[in-house]
């Protein structure tokens, strides 16, 4: 299109004000597809037509986005950056601030520990006893279980060699679960293994029990949270609310209205590109096609360029 538009400029049917409206519509079109998906071979096309080229344009949006963003952390951390921070890329700027995140995460762990030393009350002490004895329950539950499941399947005490396989492959995931601390696949394997009966749950105690739910609870909130780091990218790109349930109907439903979307696109494109072809007829439509006006930046975070952005 933008080349279809370039061939179109120098038609002695255009004016003056034509030829500015396609000269905008040239950078304009330009600047996103240089932007958004990284067409360099644009950026000679762009700078004919535009007052400013576009590596001068990326620069002083990225030395302005750096400002800013030096603003913001002097006001969060409290410190003054001083003139010789150099904000002129993305990358020095960022790894700047994971070098200042670490000092202030450094500077808090000696604060803690300087916190520890003190001597602590009588609550404190039997609040510690008890987290810790919390913990030795729960290890001790999980290795009783990885001990029963070593001790039944153990495959040198096998002498069938199919038999030792099995056991052979059924031991890796016992040992693999065991390094994770992963208490339901210890339990699904011990399931699997015959050794949880009615007889077994019977002769659980209740501090056991207590122990493996503890467990178990965790394991659900790790489980949770990754479900929601698996759906974050889908909710994020159909512009769904943070607390929307995704199911493979929704995911599906909503490929097929893009889909169809897309498709209208495209023959829209289709449409003006054959308007941009054709001189007389691309003339009558610049007639109703105005130059937008600048933009008026009310947030400076409308400034930021693709992976500009801050990192806390």
């Amino acid at each position: 299109m933008v080349y279809a538009l370039d061939r179109q400029y120098a038609d002695k049917l255009f004016k003056k004000r034509d030829k500015e409206k396609i000269g905008h519509l040239i950078s304009d079109i330009c600047d996103d597809l240089i932007s958004e998906y990284g067409i360099e071979e644009l950026k000679p096309l762009h700078d004919k037509y535009s007052d400013f080229e576009y590596d001068a344009l990326k620069q002083d949006a990225d030395e302005l986005a750096g400002e800013f963003l030096k603003s913001m952390v002097q006001d969060l951390y409290g410190v003054d950056l001083g003139d010789d921070l150099d904000v002129s890329s993305p990358e020095k700027f960022h790894a700047f601030l994971r070098d200042l995140q670490e000092k202030e995460t450094e500077n808090q762990r000696h604060s803690v520990n300087s916190q520890t030393k003190r001597k602590k009350t009588k609550k404190q002490l039997e609040k510690e006893n008890r987290l810790q004895q919390e913990e030795q329950n729960i290890s001790q539950s999980i290795r009783e279980v990885y001990r029963k499941l070593t001790s039944a399947l153990h495959p040198d005490r096998e002498s069938d060699p199919a038999e030792r396989e099995r056991k052979t492959g059924i031991m890796q995931q016992v040992n693999a679960a065991y390094a994770k601390k992963d208490l339901l696949r210890l339990l699904e394997l011990q399931l699997q293994a015959e050794q949880i009966d009615q007889s077994h749950l019977n002769n659980i105690t209740e501090d056991r029990l207590k122990s493996f739910n503890k467990i178990l609870k965790g394991q659900l909130a790790e489980l949770q949270l990754e479900i929601q780091q698996l759906q974050s990218p889908f909710i994020h790109q159909m512009n769904l609310s943070p607390d929307s349930v995704i199911t493979p109907k929704v995911v599906l439903l909503r490929l097929r209205y893009d889909i169809r979307e897309i498709k209208a696109n495209i023959t829209t494109l289709k449409n003006e590109l054959k308007i941009f072809q054709t001189p007389a007829i691309l003339k009558a439509w610049l007639k109703n096609y105005q130059i937008p006006k600048q933009a008026e930046y009310d947030d400076l975070n409308d400034i930021f360029l693709e992976g500009f952005k801050p990192p806390f």
